[in-house]
C-alpha cells in the first residue's frame, strides 16, 4: 500500500490529542461506507475495516455508528492479515445529518468533519427554492459552512431571474455559477479548496455533481449519467466516498437526495430575514401567523417578503417540531432532536458549553 500523509487528509492537532488516548490503536479516516464494510485511509494506505462488537453493542442510534469523513481508531493499519477493527470514533468537529427515512427520529449522518458544503442544485427544472430552503438550515446547522452552486447555466433562459430568487433565500452564503459549457466557470470553486480542508458535494441526482468532481481531480474518475428527458436526475454515485484531490484537499461525494427531512436544522441562519422581523413585531413571542402587529405579515403585505418564504418557514418550524415555542423551549427542542438516545446528556452539556463558547 501506498503511504499516505494523513495532514493531507485532514489531520490537525485537536484529532491528535483525542487520538493519543487510545495506546495500540492507530489513526485512519473513513473513506466509504457499504453497508457493514468499510474502506478508511491510514498512513499506509486505504484498507477494508469493520466496527468492533463492543462499538456496534454501545451505539444506541445510527448515528453512533462511523460514516465517512469520520476519524476513528483502527487496530491494524494493513489488512494482510484480517480486515481492520474500528474501536472508537473521534469527537466530530461537524456533521451534516438527516432524518433517516421512515417513522423513527434517527439521524442518517451524510458525511462528517466537513469545512466546506457545496450545495448543489441545477438552473433547470431541479431549480427548487424550498428545497434549497432545507438543504442551507441543516448545512448552517452541520458546524460547516454552505456555499451554492448553481450548475447547467447553460440550460437556464433567464439566469438574472433565477439568480434573484437565489439570492432572496441564501441570505449570508456564497452563490457560484457552472456550466458543462465553459470550464473557466469552475475556477471559481477552487478558492474555496485549500490543502488539508474537506469539502462535500450535496444536492439532488442529476444535478452535476460528479462532473463537478472530476473537473477538480483533472480526470474522469466518477461515473456521470445527467438527467432524463423529463429532467430528473438519475443516480451516477450510488454511496459517499471520500476522495484526496491532487495538492489541494479532501472532498466528499455523496449519493443525490430526492428527499431530506429535517431532524434538526438552524432556522435562524437560514430564515434570517424572518428572524430579524421577529424583533420588529408587537409581541415578544409572535409566530408570524394571525397575531396583531407582526412585522413578518406586514413585510409580505408590502411585497418585501413573499408568502411562500414565510410559508416554508412555518412549515419547516413545524417539521422540527418547534412551533409556538419560546427561546428556551426552542433550544431544549433542539438539544433533545441531535442528542437522543446513550449519552444524550453528556452530549447535550457538551453541546451548550461549545456554544457558549462561540458565543
Amino acid at each position: 500500500m501506498n503511504p499516505i500523509d494523513l495532514h493531507a487528509l485532514g489531520l490537525n492537532d485537536s484529532f491528535e490529542q483525542e487520538a493519543g488516548q487510545y495506546e495500540g490503536l492507530h489513526l485512519a479516516r473513513v473513506s466509504q461506507q457499504h453497508r457493514d464494510l468499510y474502506m478508511v485511509f491510514s498512513a499506509h494506505g486505504e484498507l477494508r475495516a469493520r466496527v468492533s462488537g463492543k462499538l456496534a453493542y454501545n451505539a444506541g442510534i445510527n448515528s453512533d455508528f462511523p460514516a465517512v469523513g469520520d476519524w476513528v481508531m483502527i487496530d491494524r493499519t494493513e489488512d494482510k492479515n484480517g480486515i481492520a477493527i474500528m474501536h472508537r470514533i473521534l469527537k466530530r468537529n461537524s456533521v451534516f445529518a438527516r432524518k433517516a427515512a421512515g417513522t423513527s427520529n434517527q439521524l442518517q449522518i451524510i458525511a462528517a468533519n466537513i469545512d466546506t458544503v457545496f450545495i448543489c442544485m441545477s438552473l433547470n427544472n431541479d431549480f427548487n427554492l424550498r428545497r434549497l430552503e432545507r438543504y442551507l438550515s441543516i448545512a448552517w446547522d452541520s458546524g460547516s459552512t454552505p456555499v451554492i452552486v448553481l450548475t447547467k447555466s447553460d440550460l437556464c433562459d433567464d439566469l438574472p431571474q433565477r439568480f434573484d430568487e437565489v439570492y432572496s433565500v441564501a441570505v449570508g452564503t456564497d452563490v457560484l455559477v457552472t456550466s458543462s459549457i465553459n470550464a473557466h466557470e469552475y475556477e471559481d470553486i477552487y478558492r474555496y479548496i485549500e490543502p488539508g480542508k474537506t469539502i462535500a458535494f450535496i444536492g439532488s441526482s442529476g444535478v452535476g455533481k460528479s462532473t463537478l468532481i472530476n473537473r477538480l481531480l483533472g480526470q474522469e474518475v466518477l461515473a456521470t449519467k445527467g438527467l432524463r428527458n423529463d429532467d430528473k436526475g438519475r443516480h451516477a454515485t450510488t454511496y459517499r466516498q471520500l476522495i484526496l484531490l491532487p495538492q489541494r484537499g479532501i472532498v466528499i461525494d455523496t449519493p443525490g437526495m430526492r428527499e431530506l427531512q429535517l431532524s434538526t436544522a438552524d432556522l435562524a441562519k437560514s430564515f434570517e430575514d424572518i428572524e430579524g422581523l421577529a424583533g420588529q413585531c408587537k409581541y415578544r413571542d409572535c409566530r408570524h401567523l394571525d397575531e396583531p402587529g407582526c412585522a413578518a405579515k406586514k413585510a409580505v403585505e408590502d411585497g418585501s417578503l413573499s408568502q411562500e418564504r414565510l410559508d416554508s418557514y412555518h412549515k419547516l418550524m413545524k417539521e422540527l417540531g418547534y412551533q409556538g415555542m419560546d427561546s428556551r423551549q426552542l433550544e431544549q427542542a433542539k438539544i433533545r432532536n441531535m442528542f437522543g438516545g446513550k449519552g444524550a446528556m453528556k452530549q447535550a452539556m457538551d453541546y451548550v458549553k461549545n456554544k457558549n463558547q462561540k458565543y
